[in-house]
């Protein structure tokens, strides 16, 4: 699965700690704040969401963009120390 994380950390020791984890989890620096892997599956995800909220603050923004989730594309977002999840995908009749 394709995803791709973009980072807005609230201070310099989140993100030295978030980019410690997205190098763990095998990601690439693409961009200052977006960071990418093609080789992630869903447990691994779960997984680093888990790493992602414990080293995160109120003050830290994150977004995460999957593809596919069950052939549709999901954004999940860290703000305020909550997580939301929008999935968007095709109509279907």
């Amino acid at each position: 699965m394709f995803v791709s994380v973009v980072l807005d950390p609230g201070g310099m020791e989140t993100a030295k700690s978030l980019a410690t984890v997205m190098a763990r989890f095998n990601f690439k620096k693409i961009q200052r704040a977006c960071w990418e892997s093609m080789e992630l599956n869903d447990a691994q995800l779960t997984v680093l969401k888990r790493e992602i909220d414990q080293i995160t603050d109120y003050y830290d923004t994150l977004r995460i963009y999957q593809f596919p989730v069950n052939g549709n594309f999901a954004i999940t977002e860290l703000r305020h120390k909550k997580w939301r999840k929008c999935v968007l995908g095709a109509n279907q009749k």
